[in-house]
Protein backbone atom coordinates (compact mmCIF):
# COMPACT_ATOMS: atom_id res chain seq x y z
CA UNK A 1 0.00 0.00 0.00
CA UNK A 2 1.61 3.31 -1.31
CA UNK A 3 0.29 6.95 0.03
CA UNK A 4 -3.37 5.76 -0.38
CA UNK A 5 -6.01 8.10 0.48
CA UNK A 6 -9.82 6.57 0.05
CA UNK A 7 -13.19 8.30 0.58
CA UNK A 8 -16.77 7.23 0.64
CA UNK A 9 -18.04 10.37 -0.20
CA UNK A 10 -16.29 13.85 1.14
CA UNK A 11 -14.03 12.87 3.99
CA UNK A 12 -11.60 10.93 4.24
CA UNK A 13 -11.20 7.51 6.06
CA UNK A 14 -7.65 6.82 5.20
CA UNK A 15 -4.65 9.22 4.77
CA UNK A 16 -1.56 8.67 3.23
CA UNK A 17 -1.33 5.09 4.86
CA UNK A 18 1.67 3.53 3.57
CA UNK A 19 3.47 0.09 4.44
CA UNK A 20 4.57 -3.35 2.84
CA UNK A 21 4.02 -6.39 4.43
CA UNK A 22 5.75 -10.04 4.13
CA UNK A 23 4.29 -13.50 5.34
CA UNK A 24 3.84 -13.13 9.20
CA UNK A 25 0.53 -12.70 11.47
CA UNK A 26 -0.27 -8.82 11.93
CA UNK A 27 -2.57 -7.26 13.94
CA UNK A 28 -4.39 -4.45 12.80
CA UNK A 29 -5.34 -2.09 15.86
CA UNK A 30 -7.51 1.17 16.45
CA UNK A 31 -10.30 2.66 18.09
CA UNK A 32 -13.60 1.70 16.44
CA UNK A 33 -13.92 3.94 13.45
CA UNK A 34 -10.18 4.44 12.62
CA UNK A 35 -10.50 2.56 8.96
CA UNK A 36 -9.43 -0.82 9.84
CA UNK A 37 -12.28 -2.59 7.77
CA UNK A 38 -11.89 -0.17 4.96
CA UNK A 39 -8.14 -0.80 4.93
CA UNK A 40 -9.08 -4.87 4.83
CA UNK A 41 -11.69 -4.09 2.15
CA UNK A 42 -8.97 -1.84 -0.18
CA UNK A 43 -6.56 -4.72 0.06
CA UNK A 44 -9.54 -7.01 -1.15
CA UNK A 45 -10.32 -5.06 -3.80
CA UNK A 46 -14.16 -4.75 -2.96
CA UNK A 47 -13.84 -0.67 -3.33
CA UNK A 48 -12.68 1.67 -6.39
CA UNK A 49 -8.77 2.54 -5.74
CA UNK A 50 -6.81 4.22 -8.09
CA UNK A 51 -4.35 2.82 -10.03
CA UNK A 52 -0.75 2.20 -8.70
CA UNK A 53 -1.71 2.47 -4.74
CA UNK A 54 -2.41 -1.40 -3.39
CA UNK A 55 -1.03 -3.98 -4.71
CA UNK A 56 -1.56 -7.66 -3.48
CA UNK A 57 0.55 -10.94 -4.77
CA UNK A 58 2.08 -8.82 -7.35
CA UNK A 59 -1.63 -7.51 -8.84
CA UNK A 60 -2.81 -3.73 -8.78
CA UNK A 61 -6.07 -4.20 -6.78
CA UNK A 62 -7.34 -1.16 -9.23
CA UNK A 63 -7.14 -3.16 -12.05
CA UNK A 64 -6.12 -7.26 -10.88
CA UNK A 65 -8.36 -7.32 -8.02
CA UNK A 66 -9.65 -10.60 -9.39
CA UNK A 67 -6.97 -12.32 -10.48
CA UNK A 68 -5.29 -11.32 -6.35
CA UNK A 69 -8.02 -12.41 -4.31
CA UNK A 70 -7.70 -16.05 -5.98
CA UNK A 71 -4.48 -15.88 -3.26
CA UNK A 72 -6.73 -14.57 -0.56
CA UNK A 73 -9.11 -15.59 1.88
CA UNK A 74 -11.37 -13.40 3.76
CA UNK A 75 -13.30 -13.70 7.02
CA UNK A 76 -15.72 -10.85 7.67
CA UNK A 77 -17.18 -10.12 10.96
CA UNK A 78 -21.10 -9.97 10.12
CA UNK A 79 -22.85 -12.05 7.70
CA UNK A 80 -20.64 -14.73 5.71
CA UNK A 81 -23.75 -17.59 6.69
CA UNK A 82 -26.63 -18.31 3.87
CA UNK A 83 -29.65 -20.01 5.53
CA UNK A 84 -30.94 -23.08 3.63
CA UNK A 85 -27.06 -24.64 3.47
CA UNK A 86 -25.43 -27.40 5.34
CA UNK A 87 -21.81 -26.28 6.68
CA UNK A 88 -19.89 -28.81 4.22
CA UNK A 89 -22.21 -27.91 1.38
CA UNK A 90 -22.02 -23.62 2.31
CA UNK A 91 -17.96 -24.16 2.01
CA UNK A 92 -18.13 -26.25 -0.72
CA UNK A 93 -19.39 -23.86 -2.34
CA UNK A 94 -17.84 -21.47 -2.13
CA UNK A 95 -14.89 -23.29 -3.28
CA UNK A 96 -17.20 -23.52 -6.27
CA UNK A 97 -17.19 -19.52 -6.32
CA UNK A 98 -13.49 -19.33 -6.11
CA UNK A 99 -12.64 -21.17 -9.37
CA UNK A 100 -12.25 -24.92 -8.05
CA UNK A 101 -14.05 -27.76 -9.75
CA UNK A 102 -16.87 -29.20 -7.91
CA UNK A 103 -15.50 -32.27 -6.53
CA UNK A 104 -12.24 -30.92 -5.28
CA UNK A 105 -14.72 -28.21 -3.74
CA UNK A 106 -16.39 -30.39 -1.97
CA UNK A 107 -13.11 -32.85 -0.97
CA UNK A 108 -11.25 -29.40 0.39
CA UNK A 109 -14.36 -28.13 2.18
CA UNK A 110 -14.71 -31.67 4.21
CA UNK A 111 -10.53 -30.91 4.63
CA UNK A 112 -10.86 -27.97 6.09
CA UNK A 113 -14.11 -28.38 8.05
CA UNK A 114 -12.05 -31.13 9.74
CA UNK A 115 -9.32 -28.67 10.75
CA UNK A 116 -11.58 -26.49 12.30
CA UNK A 117 -13.43 -28.63 14.44
CA UNK A 118 -16.99 -28.91 12.52
CA UNK A 119 -16.38 -32.64 11.08
CA UNK A 120 -18.98 -33.65 13.13
CA UNK A 121 -21.31 -30.73 12.58
CA UNK A 122 -20.80 -30.61 8.86
CA UNK A 123 -24.06 -31.65 7.74
CA UNK A 124 -26.41 -29.81 9.81
CA UNK A 125 -27.79 -26.37 8.25
CA UNK A 126 -25.64 -23.69 9.01
CA UNK A 127 -28.13 -21.28 10.09
CA UNK A 128 -28.44 -23.81 13.17
CA UNK A 129 -24.75 -23.75 14.21
CA UNK A 130 -24.05 -21.45 17.56
CA UNK A 131 -22.04 -18.33 17.56
CA UNK A 132 -19.14 -20.68 17.74
CA UNK A 133 -19.43 -22.88 15.58
CA UNK A 134 -20.57 -19.98 12.77
CA UNK A 135 -17.13 -18.56 13.19
CA UNK A 136 -15.39 -21.83 12.82
CA UNK A 137 -17.39 -22.32 9.47
CA UNK A 138 -16.24 -18.76 8.02
CA UNK A 139 -12.66 -19.52 8.79
CA UNK A 140 -13.17 -22.64 6.33
CA UNK A 141 -14.50 -20.41 3.56
CA UNK A 142 -11.80 -18.27 3.88
CA UNK A 143 -9.44 -21.29 3.77
CA UNK A 144 -11.22 -23.91 1.36
CA UNK A 145 -9.22 -22.93 -1.46
CA UNK A 146 -6.04 -22.85 -0.31
CA UNK A 147 -5.48 -18.98 0.16
CA UNK A 148 -1.48 -17.22 0.87
CA UNK A 149 -2.55 -15.17 2.85
CA UNK A 150 -6.14 -14.27 5.06
CA UNK A 151 -7.38 -11.29 6.49
CA UNK A 152 -9.45 -11.83 9.17
CA UNK A 153 -11.90 -8.86 11.10
CA UNK A 154 -12.84 -9.37 14.09
CA UNK A 155 -12.87 -13.39 14.42
CA UNK A 156 -13.59 -13.53 18.13
CA UNK A 157 -16.62 -11.67 18.18
CA UNK A 158 -19.46 -12.59 20.47
CA UNK A 159 -17.33 -15.72 21.07
CA UNK A 160 -17.04 -17.07 24.97
CA UNK A 161 -13.57 -17.53 26.47
CA UNK A 162 -13.21 -21.24 25.35
CA UNK A 163 -14.32 -20.26 21.71
CA UNK A 164 -12.38 -17.18 21.69
CA UNK A 165 -9.06 -19.11 22.79
CA UNK A 166 -10.09 -22.15 20.22
CA UNK A 167 -9.72 -19.41 17.33
CA UNK A 168 -6.73 -17.91 18.34
CA UNK A 169 -5.10 -21.14 18.06
CA UNK A 170 -6.15 -21.81 14.96
CA UNK A 171 -4.99 -18.78 13.56
CA UNK A 172 -2.10 -18.82 15.35
CA UNK A 173 -1.11 -22.67 14.42
CA UNK A 174 -2.03 -20.96 10.38
CA UNK A 175 0.66 -18.17 10.69
CA UNK A 176 3.28 -20.28 12.23
CA UNK A 177 2.78 -23.38 11.32
CA UNK A 178 1.32 -23.61 7.79
CA UNK A 179 2.89 -20.65 6.15
CA UNK A 180 -0.27 -17.90 5.76
CA UNK A 181 0.04 -14.37 5.87
CA UNK A 182 -2.04 -13.13 8.47
CA UNK A 183 -4.41 -10.32 9.00
CA UNK A 184 -5.77 -9.56 12.28
CA UNK A 185 -8.20 -6.57 12.53
CA UNK A 186 -9.49 -6.38 16.30
CA UNK A 187 -9.96 -4.45 19.00
CA UNK A 188 -8.96 -6.90 21.59
CA UNK A 189 -5.56 -6.57 22.21
CA UNK A 190 -4.98 -9.76 24.23
CA UNK A 191 -6.09 -11.58 20.63
CA UNK A 192 -3.43 -9.36 19.47
CA UNK A 193 -0.76 -10.56 21.40
CA UNK A 194 -2.05 -14.08 21.38
CA UNK A 195 -1.21 -14.48 17.47
CA UNK A 196 0.47 -11.78 16.15
CA UNK A 197 4.36 -10.92 15.41
CA UNK A 198 3.68 -7.18 14.82
CA UNK A 199 1.14 -4.10 14.88
CA UNK A 200 -0.25 -1.71 12.62
CA UNK A 201 -1.85 0.90 14.52
CA UNK A 202 -4.57 3.48 12.88
CA UNK A 203 -6.03 6.27 14.45
CA UNK A 204 -8.44 8.56 12.49
CA UNK A 205 -7.37 7.00 8.91
CA UNK A 206 -3.93 7.46 10.00
CA UNK A 207 -0.85 4.64 10.50
CA UNK A 208 0.78 5.65 13.65
CA UNK A 209 2.79 3.04 13.65
CA UNK A 210 4.49 -0.18 13.02
CA UNK A 211 6.05 -2.25 16.01
CA UNK A 212 6.97 -5.74 16.56
CA UNK A 213 4.76 -6.97 19.78
CA UNK A 214 7.68 -7.59 21.49
CA UNK A 215 9.12 -3.94 20.77
CA UNK A 216 9.85 -3.01 24.20
CA UNK A 217 12.52 -6.16 24.68
CA UNK A 218 14.25 -4.35 22.08
CA UNK A 219 14.92 -0.96 23.68
CA UNK A 220 18.34 -0.40 25.26
CA UNK A 221 16.74 1.71 27.67
CA UNK A 222 15.02 -1.11 30.43
CA UNK A 223 13.10 -0.58 33.23
CA UNK A 224 13.26 -2.48 36.14
CA UNK A 225 10.67 -2.57 39.13
CA UNK A 226 12.73 -2.83 42.69
CA UNK A 227 11.01 -3.14 46.07
CA UNK A 228 13.49 -3.81 49.42
CA UNK A 229 14.44 -2.13 52.64
CA UNK A 230 17.74 -0.72 54.26
CA UNK A 231 19.62 1.36 53.28
CA UNK A 232 17.28 3.12 50.37
CA UNK A 233 19.70 6.03 50.14
CA UNK A 234 22.68 4.39 49.68
CA UNK A 235 21.18 2.08 47.45
CA UNK A 236 19.81 5.10 45.13
CA UNK A 237 22.90 6.67 44.87
CA UNK A 238 24.49 3.72 43.77
CA UNK A 239 21.67 3.27 41.06
CA UNK A 240 22.62 6.79 39.86
CA UNK A 241 25.96 5.82 39.73
CA UNK A 242 25.46 3.34 37.27
CA UNK A 243 23.54 5.57 35.15
CA UNK A 244 20.38 4.82 36.14
CA UNK A 245 16.86 7.30 36.31
CA UNK A 246 15.20 6.45 39.95
CA UNK A 247 11.22 7.14 40.33
CA UNK A 248 9.16 6.24 43.02
CA UNK A 249 5.80 4.24 42.32
CA UNK A 250 4.42 3.90 45.84
CA UNK A 251 6.33 1.34 47.37
CA UNK A 252 8.44 0.21 44.34
CA UNK A 253 11.67 1.96 42.73
CA UNK A 254 11.37 1.97 38.70
CA UNK A 255 15.04 2.16 38.10
CA UNK A 256 15.75 3.06 34.11
CA UNK A 257 19.22 1.17 33.10
CA UNK A 258 20.84 2.09 29.38
CA UNK A 259 21.70 -1.58 28.45
CA UNK A 260 24.58 0.00 26.07
CA UNK A 261 26.13 1.36 28.74
CA UNK A 262 26.51 -1.44 30.94
CA UNK A 263 27.60 -3.84 28.00
CA UNK A 264 24.69 -6.24 27.60
CA UNK A 265 24.38 -7.23 24.04
CA UNK A 266 21.54 -8.04 22.31
CA UNK A 267 20.41 -11.30 20.99
CA UNK A 268 19.74 -12.86 17.32
CA UNK A 269 15.88 -11.03 17.88
CA UNK A 270 17.05 -8.07 19.18
CA UNK A 271 15.87 -8.52 22.24
CA UNK A 272 18.30 -7.38 25.20
CA UNK A 273 19.03 -9.59 27.96
CA UNK A 274 17.76 -8.29 31.32
CA UNK A 275 20.41 -10.55 33.09
CA UNK A 276 22.90 -7.88 32.69
CA UNK A 277 20.48 -5.00 34.62
CA UNK A 278 19.13 -7.53 37.25
CA UNK A 279 22.92 -7.95 38.35
CA UNK A 280 23.78 -4.52 38.01
CA UNK A 281 21.17 -3.62 40.43
CA UNK A 282 21.96 -6.73 42.49
CA UNK A 283 25.42 -5.42 42.73
CA UNK A 284 24.13 -2.46 44.14
CA UNK A 285 22.17 -3.94 46.55
CA UNK A 286 24.73 -5.97 48.11
CA UNK A 287 27.27 -3.34 48.17
CA UNK A 288 25.08 -0.94 50.12
CA UNK A 289 22.95 -3.40 52.47
CA UNK A 290 20.00 -3.19 50.86
CA UNK A 291 17.90 -6.07 51.09
CA UNK A 292 15.57 -6.52 47.81
CA UNK A 293 11.97 -7.94 48.23
CA UNK A 294 11.24 -7.86 44.57
CA UNK A 295 13.54 -7.32 41.23
CA UNK A 296 12.16 -8.25 37.54
CA UNK A 297 12.19 -5.96 34.52
CA UNK A 298 9.06 -4.40 34.22
CA UNK A 299 7.01 -6.09 31.48
CA UNK A 300 4.97 -3.32 29.15
CA UNK A 301 2.32 -4.35 27.52
CA UNK A 302 1.26 -3.94 24.37
CA UNK A 303 -2.04 -2.64 25.77
CA UNK A 304 0.53 -0.07 27.67
CA UNK A 305 2.20 0.91 24.29
CA UNK A 306 -1.60 1.24 22.11
CA UNK A 307 -3.34 3.50 24.16
CA UNK A 308 0.05 5.43 24.47
CA UNK A 309 0.05 5.86 20.39
CA UNK A 310 -3.69 6.73 20.23
CA UNK A 311 -4.22 8.97 23.05
CA UNK A 312 -1.13 11.08 22.27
Amino acid sequence: MEDLDFAYAREPVLKRVTFTLQKGAVGLLGPNGSGKTTLLRCLLGQVPLAPGRVRVLGHDMAREARLARAGLGWMPERGGIIPGFSGVGLVAYLGELSGMPARDAMQRAHEVLHYVGLADERYRPCDKYSQGMKQRLKLAQALVHDPEWILLDEPTSGLDPRGRVAILELIADLARNKNLGVILSTHLLADVEAVCSEILVLRKGELLARERVDEAARQPLQVFEVEGFGDAEGFRRGLLDLGAEVHEDRRLLLVTLDMRRLGAGAGADGAWDAAAGVNAILAVAVATDFALRRLRRRPVSLAEEFYRLVEA
